[in-house]
């Protein structure tokens, strides 16, 4: 779980990098949930929780930067 004032830290372009990977690495939770091969899935609702996260703070950035 990243921590929000982590999240705040970043800059817009580690954001979308980090967000990208997160979004490959939820794609690969839910196959493997769909596939049987992985059990529990409460990481993959803290993954997109720290997805949502990250996206919040990169919108509020992006209105910042274009204020």
């Amino acid at each position: 779980m990243i921590k929000i004032d982590e999240i705040r830290g970043m800059t817009t372009k580690d954001l979308v990098i980090k967000s990208t990977i997160l979004r490959d690495e939820i794609a690969e939770m839910k196959r493997r949930v769909h596939m049987g091969e992985m059990q529990n899935t409460r990481s993959l609702r803290t993954k997109r929780r720290d997805l949502a996260r990250m996206l919040t703070v990169l919108s509020e950035q992006l209105a910042k930067e274009n204020a």
